[in-house]
């Protein structure tokens, strides 16, 4: 299997983005994405940073992708798609249905992200015609539900027309919103936000009365309380699974992308805490257990 680094949910300054991204260019990552998918007010980087970015780690030897927003809001964002579309040189993951339009409209060929609602292989069909060389599965389906998808696309005969990527590692994005759930943790206005996302690095956390955290709030997106660790359960993807992704929490990432690479056969099973982390989904179970 291939390994990648799916792209910086978070808000980090440009700083740290640039150093993440140099030691990244060393890591155990196969593919990574880059780009802003969750709010276009986070400027510390721009289209053009992320552009130079992109050069500097596919010299580095590693397949960029450029990863787009989830949700659009405005024209300005429309803009801001098209350049990154037109990039001219790196393949880019679509998280909206109007990028796909964008990408097939200029016959280039594209990633299927996991906010795209994709649950069978008509659909998957539809977008393998647009265009589509890769479908990364939404973050809620489990392992029996991607046996069944892939069987369907046998039968439709596209199965190994495209790869399949599964997000395995990270807080699961699971919701958007046009409004700004961290802004109003503040008592801010969306439009007057300050952009204080980026005083939580990892997101800022939601806790329930019994202390149990349910959810993190980063920006627009709601994500799971616990961090999706499928690094015990590749041997079930075998066969199935062509990349497995890692969403970025931070420098130790690139340690957790080693271990499970390091585990692809079972042989160096990965601690797991529970409570702090969880498989649920996966398992076909209650997304926020875990399946040790």
């Amino acid at each position: 299997m291939k390994y990648s680094l799916g792209a910086l949910l978070y808000y980090w300054p440009k700083t740290e983005v640039e150093a993440f991204y140099a030691a990244a260019m060393h890591s155990e990552a196969d593919i990574i994405y880059l780009g802003e998918n969750v709010c276009t007010k986070r400027r510390e980087m721009k289209v053009a940073d992320w552009i130079e970015l992109a050069k500097q780690v596919s010299a580095g030897g590693k397949q960029v992708v450029i990863s787009t927003l989830a949700l659009l809001q405005a024209p300005s964002e429309l803009n801001e798609l098209k350049r990154y579309v037109e990039n001219g040189d790196f393949l880019i993951e679509a998280n909206d249905i109007g990028t796909v339009n964008m990408a097939a409209e200029r016959k280039l060929p594209f990633v299927a992200g996991h906010a795209l609602n994709c649950y069978n292989a008509v659909t998957l069909n539809i977008l393998y015609k647009q265009g589509m060389v890769r479908w990364c599965m939404p973050v809620e389906l489990s392992r029996d539900w991607l046996a069944n998808l892939m069987t369907q696309c046998q039968t439709l005969g596209i199965r190994g027309k495209f790869e399949v990527e599964v997000l395995a590692y990270g807080h699961l994005p699971l919701a958007y919103s046009a409004r700004c759930f961290t802004a109003r943790a503040e008592n801010r206005a969306k439009d007057d936000c300050e952009t204080c996302c980026i005083n939580y690095p990892q997101g800022r956390k939601v806790m329930s009365q019994e202390n149990q955290q349910l959810f993190v709030l980063n920006g627009i997106q709601t994500q799971s309380g616990a961090c999706y660790n499928l690094g015990n359960d590749q041997l079930t993807m075998q066969g199935m699974v062509d990349i497995v992704r890692l969403s970025p929490q931070g420098l130790d990432t690139l340690k957790t992308l080693a271990d499970f690479r390091a585990n692809e056969r079972g042989l160096y099973p990965l601690p797991l805490s529970q409570g702090a982390e969880c498989n649920g989904y996966w398992q076909n179970i209650a997304g926020l257990q875990l399946v040790e």
